[in-house]
């Protein structure tokens, strides 16, 4: 059921592009702001605890809707549940429209656009350096194809609609405690605290998830060189496990790519050519995923 269900929300994800703002899900904003301060009014609390806390009481509605719906009528409504929950997990943004709009403004030349559109993929700074950009796009977007595709697939896989949505409130709560932080700009600070263990919490569960779009990588592109990469870390002994993770999907992914420089190429074409190839890396992938699950949906329909 988990498998059709995700089969089913994938191609509905695809066709309700206008629906895509909804996926922000600011009114948990509030919650997630409320929970961390009550908890920063605990002294002497280790900040996983309410990190904790926070993504059990965000579950809990939708774990309440699956006991209450169990097997009825066939498992029709849990279906339905799935793909509603799976819709909201994804995301929030889609990777493919994303590049797209930094294509369009590298293009047209718009500098105020290109560094809004490329912010939207880097979810960072961006650099002002237009070959640095460039080159942090492409590394971004197979960054973010796994944190806002391929890690919520594994855990609906693994999990049903509780997993895909753990795994999504993480990533929430992960954003907003580091906005947190970063206002009060306090190092040490109790925001900190928090912040620093949402970031923990949410690379632990995209470690195996992280590992296995690496690999989809290499075999949705140059093998060889992706390899490569994959034996060839960059990462430093003192990274959390969120940058390990980022650092190999980065190397792994723009690796696969393969991508030479062209002497007659300008940045503008050099960098909608490699923004592009890396949105078709991570398509070619979910195809590939989309092969397995459909594989292992008819495997379990013969079983």
């Amino acid at each position: 059921m988990h498998l059709i269900a995700l089969l089913i929300g994938l191609v509905v994800e695809r066709l309700a592009t206008q629906l895509f703002h909804l996926r922000r899900l600011r009114g948990l904003d509030h919650f997630i702001d409320a929970g961390i301060r009550q908890a920063a009014r605990v002294p002497n609390w280790p900040a996983l605890i309410p990190i904790i806390i926070v993504v059990v009481l965000l579950v809990l509605p939708v774990f309440a809707v699956v006991f209450i719906l169990g097997d009825a009528l066939l498992g029709f409504p849990y279906l339905l549940l799935g793909i509603i929950v799976l819709f909201f997990s994804l995301g929030p943004q889609d990777i493919g429209e994303d590049v797209d709009e930094y294509c369009k403004a590298i293009e047209e030349g718009d500098d105020e656009r290109i560094q809004q559109t490329a912010k939207a993929i880097i979810e960072s700074d961006v650099p002002d350096d237009a070959r640095e950009r460039m080159h942090k796009v492409e590394e971004a977007v197979c960054v973010q194809a796994n944190n806002r595709l391929f890690a919520v697939i594994f855990w609906f896989v693994l999990l049903g609609p509780l997993g895909a949505w753990a795994y999504r409130v993480t990533d929430l709560i992960r954003r907003r405690a580091v906005f947190a932080a970063t206002r009060e700009q306090e190092p040490g600070s109790t925001s900190e605290q928090f912040g620093d263990a949402a970031i923990s919490l949410h690379g632990w569960l995209a470690w195996v998830p992280a590992r296995l779009t690496a690999i989809g990588y290499a075999a949705a592109g140059n093998f060889d060189t992706a390899l490569g990469a994959w034996r060839a870390p960059t990462e430093q002994s003192s990274d959390l496990l969120s940058e390990y993770n980022e650092h190999l999907l980065a190397r792994v992914g723009v690796s696969a790519l393969a991508l030479g420089d062209d002497d007659d190429e300008d940045f503008v074409q050099r960098g909608v050519r490699g923004a592009t190839a890396a949105n078709r890396l991570v398509f070619r992938l979910l195809l590939i995923w989309a092969v397995v699950i459909a594989a292992m949906t008819l495997y379990g329909w013969t079983q």
